[in-house]
């Protein structure tokens, strides 16, 4: 029975008191009122070493910052139950963590592990900015727009829209309350709801690290083009340097010249001749040396990363009020910018004009998923990690609806900066908007915006500017996904890494820097395109099924909600509900299923993948989610008792959830 008077929750007093209890008394310690009979009082570290059902949450008072106080009938050092107990433990203050290792009769000890509180946001906006920055990202203004022009345009934003209503905000709100009631990684956080999914974790990890591999990679090279931005007349304007070939046509600077298919823009042979050196590879097969350039401009970011987040949240939550609010400002003087080109209504049209035939395609649903759930970030860990220092009662089901909202909206106001300025190239090659862009991908930014940027009036200017952007969206975003990794391992392994955070951030660095050599070749564009389809979007969808799954349905949806109502207040409603329990897990399968049956066909520049490419990236994908059969069959190998008792005991919940002592809610035992 839940006692709600306020004296029986009290304020946490200097280490030096001493309590006494002895059988049959009530024990005040450490704010929780205690009735003692028979049974012992057991003080446990940290909280994981109680194992509690779940039905059992009710008869603990747990704290968070060090240990749990349950009842327990097993005799200590030898004395029975009918023996009187004394408990000495020193009480804890409000900054440190204090475990108490409870010892019976005249030899009693107290004996104090000084322990680290979990790190916790400064301030909300923190938080806010973070989870922002981390969801809008590259893939805002630049997959958002490039899958929309490829899906027909308008007619992609309705299957985006239903994906975003029934799968990727309910799952967003799913993993900040579940990261914010558990307090835990990607990893650890399985023991408190489903331990035989704890290899989505793991699989989490693994997907992290291939991000950070090819994604960081686009970064250099967007760093590559602000470097060469830094000049009176950009490089990317002329067919005269050594780079260029007898294609090269500008057309900007003649308006005599007219455009042909064999035509190629001063831009593009910039991006593919100078910048990626694709010349000097022959594919996948072949992809050539390693561009000194690159590497140095990959170095510099990976040096910015570390020194942002080796300090934990408190850090990176000061240097995202930068990454985060900048491109908004950049986005807007680009819109204004794009809406006063001519021709630009050419590119709003093609945009917002849908194609209904698009709607009956399989692969528009399936790209319209992947592109929210990659957007809005469920299944990266990365939401786990940030709500899990967000303080007990913060209301995280608006946290959700408002950074899954702007974030939405981001992409959606990206459209009109990036279809502005197509509908303006269309115009002056006097094409179709659908002929603008030969190839999607990051090639309509360093390409297509590019070479828009350099035939606009203070060129550099905007160029700077918008390459800047691009390097802030990017950073924060890898702020976030290295973030979840390094969360996951600490919490995970807390005595080996828990003193060491900045040792570990080192090494995840340099083994994401040694991972992203492959994609600083002169074939490197080719890698990371492959990397970004099947490395990360059905593994990902992968994760969030399961996910979804595990918590739903082996957790129970009905737990989760009374873990909801304990910590925000109230239940979540039937839409909710709903859509945890069925929607949203039967759209992931659907797309799942159909990622499955029809791989995609990958093209690049002038370049066809080989038919033996994607079965490497099906190997690619595999080897993440492989994590998780894994780690279910380690499981029930190490569970000892029958198999019946195996697949009980492991998926039902081995550690109880502790609770922040400033918000518990006191239990008589």
């Amino acid at each position: 029975m839940e006692k709600s008077s306020s004296n029986e929750t009290q304020t946490l007093t200097s280490k030096k008191e001493l309590l006494d209890c002895t059988e049959g008394e009530d024990c005040q310690e450490n704010g929780l009122l205690v009735k003692n009979p028979k049974s012992t009082l057991q003080l446990v570290e940290d909280g994981n070493k109680v194992h509690p059902s779940q039905g059992d949450k009710g008869e603990a008072g747990q704290i968070s910052n060090g240990y749990s106080v349950v009842q327990s009938p097993v005799p200590c050092n030898g004395i029975g139950d009918g023996e009187d107990v004394q408990c000495t433990a020193p009480a804890a203050t409000t900054t440190t963590t204090t475990t108490t290792s409870t010892t019976c009769g005249v030899e009693a000890q107290p004996q104090l592990l000084e322990l680290e509180e979990r790190e916790t946001w400064s301030k909300k906006m923190d938080f806010l900015l973070s989870v922002i920055g981390y969801a809008v990202d590259l893939g805002n203004v630049w997959r958002f727009p490039y899958i929309c022009y490829q899906n027909g345009g308008g007619a992609f934003l309705i299957p985006y829209t239903i994906m975003a209503i029934f799968g990727g905000i309910p799952l967003f709100y799913m993993e900040l309350a579940l990261g914010q009631y558990h307090r835990n990684g990607c990893i650890s956080i399985w023991r408190k709801i489903c331990p035989i999914f704890k290899g989505i974790g793991f699989t989490i990890c693994v997907i992290a690290f291939y991000i950070a591999s090819y994604y960081n990679t686009i970064m250099a090279w967007a760093l590559y083009y602000l470097i060469s931005s830094f000049t009176s007349e950009l490089p990317w304007t002329s067919c005269k340097n050594a780079w260029n070939t007898v294609n090269c046509t500008n057309y900007f600077t003649n308006a005599s010249i007219t455009w042909t298919p064999h035509s190629i823009s001063p831009a593009e042979e910039f991006y593919t001749r100078h910048i990626l050196q694709v010349q000097r590879s022959k594919g996948l097969d072949d992809l050539g040396g390693i561009s000194w350039q690159l590497t140095l401009c990959l170095l510099l970011i990976f040096t910015i990363v570390y020194f942002s987040i080796w300090k934990g949240v408190k850090t990176s939550g000061k240097v995202v009020w930068v990454t985060a609010t900048f491109p908004y400002i950049i986005l807007f003087i680009l819109l204004i910018r794009g809406a006063t080109l001519p021709g630009a209504w050419r590119g709003v049209v093609f945009y917002l004009k849908p194609d209904w035939q698009k709607l009956l395609a399989t692969e528009v649903w399936v790209d319209a998923a992947a592109q929210i759930f990659f957007s809005l970030g469920p299944g990266f860990g990365v939401l786990l990690a940030f709500a899990s220092y967000n303080k007990f009662h913060n209301n995280c089901y608006q946290d959700a609806l408002v950074t899954s909202t702007v974030n939405c909206m981001t992409s959606f106001v990206s459209g009109f900066v990036i279809f502005t300025v197509l509908g303006y190239m269309a115009e002056m090659r006097n094409e179709e908007v659908s002929e603008v862009a030969k190839d999607t991908g990051p090639s309509l930014l360093f390409i297509t915006y590019a070479e828009a940027i350099a035939n606009m009036p203070a060129s550099t200017f905007f160029a700077i500017i918008f390459f800047l952007m691009l390097l802030t969206l990017g950073l924060d975003s890898t702020f976030a996904g290295l973030e979840g990794v390094i969360t996951a391992v600490l919490d995970e392994f807390p005595h080996v890494w828990g003193k060491r955070r900045e040792w570990f951030v080192l090494g995840l660095i340099i083994a994401c820097f040694l991972g992203s050599l492959t994609t600083l070749t002169f074939g490197g564009a080719y890698v990371v395109k492959l990397f970004e389809e099947y490395a990360t979007g059905p593994a990902v969808l992968t994760v969030v099924f399961l996910e979804s799954i595990a918590v739903a349905w082996f957790y129970g949806i009905n737990q989760f909600c009374r873990d909801m109502k304990e910590m925000l207040g109230f239940t979540p409603g039937w839409y909710w509900r709903l859509c945890w329990v069925a929607i949203s897990p039967i759209f992931l399968l659907f797309i799942i299923c159909s990622f499955m049956s029809s791989p995609p066909d990958l093209r690049l520049f002038d370049y066809n993948y080989p038919y033996w490419t994607t079965i490497v990236g099906y190997c690619i994908g595999t080897s993440s989610v492989i994590c998780i059969p894994i780690y279910m069959a380690y499981r029930l190998i190490i569970t000892p008792g029958t198999f019946k008792e195996r697949i009980l005991k492991s998926i039902t919940p081995e550690t109880a959830t502790e609770i922040p002592f400033g918000d518990i809610r006191m239990n008589a035992v």
